[in-house]
């Protein structure tokens, strides 16, 4: 769970009751007939691809591949390089984050190098070898090529001095002190999967492309990042929020552009609010940028505008679109801004023109996740559907039929039968539309009896989408329904519908999930004495409230929730939780109370097992521990799988994300009726 809030809207979801094929969403291909089902050990053999750059001239397209190193137990990645009809596909180098030179020459990317970490490195596109650029201390990130090829910009963590420093005596020869404590002085001061933080502040550095000594741009207590060079390669925009007590602004920030020459910084966006992730136009005359002006509403989408480069003449674009736009790539001809977004369970390419108005480049029901744009109008994506793991595709932005380049798991997928997936609507309280899906076991029998594994989503503003998903096409190899929903409060659906959980989380979104149960068990084919419930983070704050407010589930699997929301606020990674409630809990904690899982645990008749990382600052083991120690105190069926080298979650490590289906397998199938 990350526990921030995002967005859910209804447009086109009014229909009372259930109903396949939801208002303006295509159905998706049928799942392909086969004689396999798919293996838990198939997912060990999946293959990734991701961030798809083409090469200025639009010929070559690099990306990332990613695949599971089944001796070592991880995930690695590497470059791939082809040409943009998907012709010579070859190695390219060990790394990630490619990036070509305006010239198309040479790929800048990451990739371990000397004295530690991840390193810039340069290779040419034609030649064998490469360079290593930075042998820096601690590891850079969000690089970008200057347009005149001289130099690449990057953020790095500048260290401080200890806040509070001693001296002790001297040791006596040989002595074997214990390491000193840490000392620690910031708001926030760790982070999942990241661990403590080093104490000090993200700073903007450029180094020259031909080798020298990387400078540092800015300076202070603030961290910068979001990168982009004005066409004239002298100066960089940024975002951040260089104000007095920073760490204690609560959705604020700005943008600022830094020159190169002097370091000066001057600031361009000036309100009470967020603007971020700024992109310079390619005629160096504007700047597009996301941001909101500030609330308390625990969601908001964020909205796109445009500026003057010195920052004037702010304006809105696609003042109607009520989502979240990402990813802002400019028309080559300046005329408006291209975006991903998300849209009510898919992900689509929009474009937004200067002169007003918004339109869909792409439709379908698919993720479809663009990654660049040539000069000539030529797009790269990945797109993935219910049936189809994530691939690489190209397609004309004023002819947008997807052509694909890579079938990297279609080998895989071979002769084995997927569950064929089912959208649902329906109307929940408040006469509030929901939107969710059912996939089916391989080799349905509508005149069977299923058991039911309903899913439960984290954030709790995430979005479920309609992207291939090995986990759920699993449970119904296993010979399960799968129900999956996005009850208010996700996003993807509109501020009002990811704000509707405002202060009131878990609540009506317990309704939201228990009226999809019960529009599932009208087809006829659900065993509700089989009907199971688990979740991951938010969803694990979900699936423990639900065993405290009802007994119709067999069994639950409650994982990395949060339980207690008074002992959570103060010891998650951050500090923005303390946000989501009316009073802080010093002040009055009984909504803190009224909110927790805990406070029900009482009522709890369900069967239920916890499962969480060890290493988890997100939420925490104990949040865990108190559910768990509840549970016994009570005699509830109950059992705790604690994950090591996990931190948020249960799967980051291949061989746990294969244990963690086998234990909930095991776990349903001990109370299955």
């Amino acid at each position: 769970m990350h526990l921030n809030p995002l967005n859910f809207y209804r447009a086109g979801l009014l229909a009372v009751g259930l109903f396949f094929c939801g208002a303006g969403l295509a159905l998706a291909q049928s799942p392909s007939a086969g004689t396999k089902t798919l293996q838990l050990e198939d997912h060990l053999d999946l293959i990734s691809v991701s961030n798809p750059q083409l090469s200025p001239d639009g010929k070559e397209l690099i990306y990332t591949r990613g695949w599971v190193d089944k001796v070592n137990d991880s995930r690695k990645s590497e470059l791939y390089i082809m040409d943009a009809d998907g012709s010579r596909n070859r190695f390219f180098a060990k790394g990630s984050s490619p990036l070509w030179s305006p010239d198309g020459k040479k790929v800048a990317f990451l990739a371990a190098g000397e004295p530690s970490g991840s390193q810039i490195f340069i290779k040419h596109r034609d030649l064998e070898g490469q360079t290593q650029l930075t042998r820096l201390e601690r590891s850079p990130s969000s690089m970008v090529w200057s347009p005149d090829g001289k130099h690449i910009a990057f953020t790095m963590l500048v260290p401080n001095a200890e806040a509070l420093s001693i001296k002790l005596p001297a040791r006596p020869k040989g002595a074997k002190w214990l390491e000193g404590p840490r000392v620690i002085d910031k708001l926030t001061y760790r982070r999942d999967r990241v661990g403590f933080l080093e104490d000090g502040y993200t700073q903007i550095f450029i180094v020259p492309t031909d080798g020298g000594r990387p400078r540092q741009m800015t300076t202070g207590p603030y961290n910068h990042g979001s990168l982009s060079w004005t066409p004239d390669s002298k100066e960089i925009l940024f975002s951040s929020y260089r104000e007095e007590n920073a760490e204690y602004a609560y959705r604020q920030s700005e943008i600022y552009a830094v020159k190169v020459e002097d370091q000066s910084v001057r600031q361009l966006t000036k309100r009470n609010g967020i603007d971020r992730s700024p992109l310079v136009s390619p005629n160096g005359k504007l700047v597009a940028y996301v941001g909101y002006d500030w609330t308390d509403d625990t969601y908001i989408e964020n909205r796109l505008y445009v500026m003057d480069i010195d920052g004037g003449s702010p304006r809105e674009l696609a003042v109607d679109f009520d989502r979240s736009p990402s990813d802002l790539m400019w028309a080559p001809d300046n005329s408006g801004v291209y975006f991903n977004a998300d849209y009510n369970g898919t992900r689509n390419l929009y474009f937004a023109p200067l002169r007003g108005g918004h339109r869909a480049i792409t439709s379908g029901n698919h993720m479809l996740t663009v990654g660049s744009i040539s000069q000539d109008g030529l797009a790269a994506a990945v797109m993935t559907d219910f049936y189809r793991p994530a691939e690489l595709y190209t397609f004309r932005l004023n002819n947008p039929k997807l052509t694909p380049l890579t079938a990297f798991n279609s080998s895989l997928l071979t002769d084995v039968q997927l569950g064929e997936v089912k959208e649902i609507n329906y109307t929940s309280t408040d006469e509030l539309a929901v939107q969710g899906w059912l996939v089916h076991p391989p080799n349905f029998d509508p005149a069977k009896k299923y058991p039911m594994i309903l899913v439960i989503h984290g954030g709790p503003h995430g979005m479920y989408n309609v992207g291939f998903n090995f986990t759920w096409q699993h449970h119904a190899a296993e010979g399960y329904l799968v129900l999956y929903t996005n009850p208010r409060g996700s996003s993807g659906y509109g501020s009002a519908f990811g704000n509707a959980i405002k202060n009131a989380y878990p609540g009506k979104d317990y309704d939201d999930l228990m009226k999809g149960v019960d529009e599932a068990l009208k087809l006829g084919y659900v065993d509700e004495r089989n009907l199971f419930v688990y979740g991951g983070s938010g969803g694990g704050v979900l699936t423990s409230w639900i065993v405290g407010q009802t007994d119709r589930f067999a069994a639950a699997s409650v994982n990395f929730p949060v339980t207690n929301w008074l002992s959570f606020v103060g010891t998650t990674d951050g500090v923005s939780w303390y946000k989501n409630f009316a009073k802080f809990p010093w002040e009055d904690p009984s909504e803190h109370l009224q909110r927790s899982p805990l406070m029900y645990v009482g009522n709890v008749r369900t069967p239920t097992m916890l499962m969480c990382g060890e290493e988890d600052l997100r939420t925490p083991i104990a949040q865990t521990e108190e559910y768990y120690q509840a549970l016994k105190m009570l005699e509830v069926p109950t059992v705790m799988i604690r994950f090591r080298n996990e931190f948020h979650g249960t799967g980051s490590v291949p061989s746990n994300y294969l244990r963690t289906q086998l234990y909930l397998y095991a776990w349903f199938d001990q109370y299955k009726r």
